[in-house]
C-alpha cells in the first residue's frame, strides 16, 4: 500500500453518532444503558474538523444523527458507492459484543437487548466491513468511539476475504478490546473524539499514523479512564506505519517547523539541513519550480546552509510567521479559504529574504451565532466559561471577520450598545469586497419559463407553482447563513405569516446549514428530488458550488428576485481588549491581506468563484467564463436592513420553535383488528413521540361517536414527558361505536386554529384511521372539511391503515392537499414517514 493523499479525488466521510435511543433501561428492561448526549457534540465537532481539514470537499462529509438501522445501512451503501478516493467511516454510540467476543454490534436508535443474545436495532461490524470492503473507494479509514471498540480488530482479522479487499481498511479505535468506556459529559464531546478533532485542527498535514500517535499521547497525558478505572488507550490496526504506508486525513494551514539551534553542531550543517531540503524539494515539485529545485540541489552540495534557507523561505533565518485568524460566513468560506491560500504564497506576502510574512487560518460558523457572540458574548469569548464558550462553539477569536453582508456589523453594534462592557471592537472597511445576488436556482429541465429579472420572490414562487408536477423549493438554514436569511426576509414580506410562508418550502427534518451543502445534498436525495428541486442560493455557487456531484447534478438556471438583498461581504478588523502586544505587526498583516484581496489577485480568485464587482454595474469579475444559467447584467437589489434581518430571524425561530401536534386516533369498533402491537394505531403514534421535546405541546383525542361529541381526550393538550404520553396510548381502548371523521376534523381544525392565533409556532394535526367510516365524508361534509382545512393554516397529515387510502381523489388525499399536509397509507413506509412529519414540527430530535 502506498502513501495515500486523497486531495483532488472524490472522497466521502460518514459520521454516524447515536446520541438518542428509543429504548433505555430507565423505562424499558430491554433498553440500552442510557442516552449519550456527548455524542451529539462528537458529530458536530468532528464534522467541523474534517470540513476545515481540506481533505474532504464541500458536501463530502455527511453526519447521521441517531439513525435507525435501515437509515444507517442506506447511507453507508450510498457513500460506499460514491467514494472513489478516501472513505472515512466514524461511529459513536452504544456497542456490545457477542458472548464469545467474536462480533461487535453497533447499536442504532432502535436498539434493544433481548434474552438469548437477541440484539434488534443493531448492525454487526462484520456487515459494515463487508460494505466497506466492496466500496469503490481506494482507501478506507474506520474510526470507532464506543464500548469494546478494540474488539473490531479481531473482527477484521476473522473477516472472510479471499480477494483481500479488507486490506484497504484501516482501523482507529477508542479503547482496548473488552473494555467499556464512559459516556462522557453532556456539554462536550467524548474524550477520544475530542482529541481526534483537536489533532485534526492543529494545522498542517495530519496523517493517520500521526493522528494515532498524537491522540494516544494526549489521552495518556490527560489520564483518561475507562470503566472499572482502567486506563483508556486508543488502538490502531494497520500495516506497519512507514512513510509509504499512510493516509492523509487533514491538510490545513501549515505549521512552521521549529528552527534548529544556530551553528553547525555535531556532524556539521548537513545532518539537520537534509530534512529541510527534502521539504523544499517536495514543495518545488508541487509548484513546478524546477529551476529553483535544481539550484537548491547545487547549493546543497556546494554552498552554505544559510544561502539555501534564505532562498527557500523555510525555517532557518525565517522566524515563525504571524498567524491571522479569519472568520467567514459559511457560504463564503470556500472562496475566502481559496483567496487566503493564494495570498499566503504570493509575492505580496513574501519578504525580500523569501520569508512568509503571515499565515492565515480560515474557519466559519453560523451567522446568527457569530452576530450574537460578537454583540453580546465577547467577555465569554475572551474568557470562556464551561457553560458559555464561543471559542469552543464558534472558533478562535478572529482578527478578521467576513460576514456575507455589512448589515451584520450594524446588528452587532446595536446589540453591543446594550452591554455594560465589550471586549471586541469592530472596524469595517468602507466598501464590500465583492457582490453576489441571491437567486432562485431552477432545474433547467423543468423549462419553467420564469422571467429572469424584475419579479419579486413571491411572484416567482407563484409562477413556479404553475409548472406541471410538484416542484419543491429548498432553502438552507437562515440561522446559519446570511444568504438564506436574506431570502427569508423577502419570503416573509412586511406582513406575511411566517408559518404560512414556510409552507411554501420543502420541509426537511434538518435543513442544510449552508447553500454549499444544500446544492451538494440534493443530488444525493435522488434524481427525482434534484431534477424538481429549486434552491434559494447565492448566485456565485452556480459557478463554484458544482464540484460535489458532477455526474448526477441537475443543471440550474437563475431567476433574480428583485426584493431579496444581495450579498455584499464586508471586511471587518476585529480588535480584542488586551490584544495589543503585537498590534502593529497584526495591523500590517491585516492591511496587506485586505489590499491584496481587493486588488488584482483577490479579484481573480473571487471571479473564479463566481462573484461580481462590488460597485458600478455589478459586472461579473470573470467575464471570460460565464457559468450556464447566469444573467451577465443584473440590477442590484436593495441593501440588507439589519432590523428586518433581526425581525425575520425571530419570526423564523417562532415558526420553527416548539411545535403543537394534535393526534386524532380512530377508536371505532372497526379498528379492533388494527390496534395491538407496533403496527397498530396506538403503537404507530408511540413511535412518533421521539420527535417531540419538552417544550412541544401535544395531545391525543380518541375519535368515536356520531352524536354531539365526536371524541374523548386520551391525553390533555399541553407539554408532556414521553413516558406520560406512552402510558396514555397504552391505556387507549377500542370503543363499540362508529366514528364521525368530518365532525372530529372540524373540531380539531377549530381547536388548533385558536391555539395558534397569537404566534407563528409550527402546528400539525395527525388523523390515523382505517378508513371504514369514510362514508360519512359525503360530498357536502367533505367539501366543508376541505374548505376549513384550506383556510385554517394547520397542515393535516392523514394516515390511513388501508393500502388505497391515499389514492387520487380519496377523502384523505383531498383533505391533506387542501391543508398542504401529507397523506400516508399502508403502501408507504408509514412509520418512518409519519415520524419525520412529527419531527419537523417538534423539537425532540435533531
Amino acid at each position: 500500500m502506498s502513501r495515500f493523499d486523497p486531495r483532488g479525488k472524490v472522497n466521502r466521510a460518514l459520521l454516524a453518532g447515536v446520541s438518542e435511543y428509543d429504548h433505555t433501561a430507565s423505562d424499558d428492561p430491554q433498553g440500552v444503558s442510557g442516552q449519550l448526549p456527548a455524542v451529539r457534540h462528537n458529530r458536530t465537532r468532528l464534522e467541523d474538523a474534517l470540513r476545515r481539514g481540506g481533505a474532504f470537499g464541500a458536501g463530502e462529509v455527511r453526519a447521521l444523527a441517531s439513525p435507525a438501522p435501515d437509515d444507517f445501512t442506506r447511507e453507508l451503501r450510498r457513500v460506499c458507492r460514491e467514494a472513489r478516493g478516501l472513505l472515512l467511516f466514524y461511529f459513536a454510540g452504544h456497542a456490545v459484543t457477542s458472548t464469545s467476543g467474536s462480533e461487535l454490534h453497533l447499536q442504532m436508535r432502535t436498539a434493544r437487548v433481548l434474552t438469548g443474545n437477541g440484539l434488534p436495532g443493531s448492525v454487526t461490524f462484520s456487515e459494515v466491513l463487508g460494505e466497506l470492503a466492496e466500496s469503490n473507494a481506494e482507501q478506507v479509514v474506520v474510526i470507532l468511539d464506543c464500548c469494546y471498540a478494540g474488539n473490531a480488530a479481531g473482527v477484521w482479522h476473522r473477516f472472510d476475504d479471499p480477494k483481500r479487499k479488507k486490506h484497504k481498511i484501516l482501523l482507529l479505535m477508542s479503547v482496548q478490546p473488552n473494555r467499556c468506556i464512559l459516556g462522557g459529559d453532556a456539554d462536550a464531546p467524548t474524550p477520544f473524539t475530542r482529541e481526534v478533532a483537536h489533532v485534526l485542527d492543529e494545522g498542517g498535514e495530519v496523517w493517520l499514523s500521526e493522528l494515532y500517535t498524537r491522540v494516544k499521547e494526549l489521552m495518556a497525558a490527560a489520564n483518561y479512564r475507562a470503566e472499572d478505572d482502567d486506563p483508556q488507550r486508543p488502538q490502531a490496526l494497520a500495516p506497519p506505519w512507514k512513510r509509504e504506508a499512510d493516509v492523509l486525513l487533514a491538510a490545513g494551514p501549515g505549521i512552521v517547523v521549529e528552527r534548529p539551534a544556530p551553528g553547525p553542531g555535531p556532524g556539521g550543517w548537513f545532518p539537520w539541513l537534509r530534512p529541510l531540503l527534502a521539504r523544499v524539494r517536495k514543495a518545488g515539485r508541487r509548484s513546478g519550480r524546477t529551476a529553483l529545485t535544481a539550484l537548491l540541489t547545487v547549493l546543497a552540495t556546494g554552498a552554505g546552509g544559510y544561502g539555501i534557507l534564505a532562498l527557500t523561505g523555510d525555517s532557518g533565518p525565517c522566524g515563525p510567521a504571524l498567524e491571522l485568524r479569519v472568520l467567514a460566513d459559511p457560504d463564503m468560506e470556500p472562496a475566502v479559504r481559496a483567496a487566503a491560500d493564494d495570498y499566503v504564497t504570493s509575492d505580496a506576502n513574501t519578504t525580500g529574504e523569501g520569508c512568509r510574512r503571515s499565515g492565515i487560518t480560515v474557519n466559519s460558523a453560523g451567522s446568527a451565532a457569530v452576530v450574537n457572540a460578537l454583540g453580546e458574548r465577547t467577555d465569554a469569548w475572551q474568557q470562556p466559561r464551561e457553560d458559555d464558550n464561543p471559542q469552543r462553539d464558534i472558533g478562535p477569536q478572529p482578527d478578521v471577520w467576513i460576514p456575507a453582508t455589512g448589515a451584520d456589523v450594524d446588528r452587532v453594534t446595536e446589540a453591543a450598545a446594550e452591554e455594560d462592557r465589550i471586549f471586541a471592537r469592530l472596524e469595517p472597511e468602507a466598501e464590500p469586497i465583492a457582490y453576489s445576488p441571491v437567486v432562485l436556482a431552477v432545474p433547467k429541465e423543468l423549462d419553467a419559463g420564469l422571467e429572469p429579472t424584475g419579479q419579486s420572490l413571491s411572484r416567482l414562487l407563484t409562477e413556479l407553482d404553475r409548472v406541471g408536477g410538484k416542484v419543491e423549493v429548498h432553502r438552507p438554514d437562515p440561522e446559519f447563513t446570511d444568504a438564506a436569511l436574506l431570502a427569508t426576509t423577502a419570503l416573509y414580506g412586511d406582513d406575511a405569516d411566517a408559518r404560512d410562508a414556510e409552507r411554501n418550502l420543502a420541509r426537511p427534518e434538518r435543513p442544510e446549514p449552508s447553500a454549499v451543502r444544500l446544492l451538494c445534498a440534493l443530488p444525493g436525495l435522488g434524481d427525482a428530488v434534484d431534477d424538481r428541486g429549486a434552491a434559494l442560493v447565492p448566485e456565485f455557487l452556480l459557478k463554484s458550488g458544482i464540484g460535489c456531484h458532477p455526474v448526477t447534478r441537475a443543471r440550474r438556471v437563475a431567476a433574480y428576485p428583485d426584493d431579496v438583498p444581495g450579498l455584499e461581504p464586508a471586511f471587518v478588523r476585529v480588535r480584542w481588549e488586551d490584544g495589543d502586544r503585537d498590534a502593529a505587526a497584526r495591523d500590517d498583516a491585516v492591511d496587506r491581506f485586505h489590499t491584496w484581496l481587493t486588488g488584482e489577485g483577490g479579484r481573480r480568485v473571487l471571479g473564479e468563484h463566481g462573484f461580481r464587482s462590488p460597485a458600478g454595474e455589478r459586472a461579473l469579475l470573470d467575464t471570460a467564463s460565464v457559468p450556464e444559467g447566469v444573467t451577465e447584467s443584473v440590477r442590484p437589489a436593495r441593501t440588507a436592513d439589519p432590523a428586518t434581518m433581526d425581525r425575520t430571524l425571530a419570526d423564523y425561530g417562532d415558526a420553527h420553535g416548539p411545535g403543537r401536534v394534535l393526534y386524532l386516533l380512530d377508536s371505532s369498533g372497526s379498528m379492533a383488528t388494527r390496534w395491538d402491537g407496533p403496527s397498530g394505531g396506538p403503537g404507530i403514534l408511540k413511535q412518533t413521540l421521539p420527535g417531540l421535546g419538552d417544550g412541544d405541546e401535544y395531545g391525543v383525542w380518541a375519535v368515536h361517536g356520531t352524536g354531539g361529541r365526536t371524541h374523548t381526550e386520551l391525553l390533555k393538550f399541553g407539554t408532556h414527558g414521553r413516558r406520560e404520553a406512552e402510558d396514555a396510548l397504552d391505556a387507549a381502548e377500542v370503543r363499540d361505536a362508529e366514528a364521525d371523521p368530518p365532525g372530529a376534523l372540524l373540531d380539531a381544525l377549530a381547536f388548533m386554529r385558536e391555539r395558534g392565533s397569537g404566534d407563528d409556532r409550527p402546528q400539525l394535526i395527525v388523523y390515523l384511521t382505517d378508513g371504514e367510516d369514510d362514508g360519512r365524508l359525503t360530498r357536502k361534509a367533505l367539501a366543508q372539511v376541505v374548505d376549513r382545512a384550506g383556510g385554517a393554516g394547520v397542515p393535516v397529515t392523514m394516515v390511513s391503515l388501508s393500502s388505497s387510502g391515499c389514492d387520487q381523489d380519496r377523502p384523505a388525499t383531498r383533505i391533506a392537499e387542501a391543508s398542504r399536509g401529507r397523506c400516508l397509507d399502508a403502501g408507504d413506509d408509514l412509520v418512518p414517514a409519519l415520524h419525520d412529519e412529527v419531527a419537523r414540527i417538534g423539537t425532540g430530535e435533531e
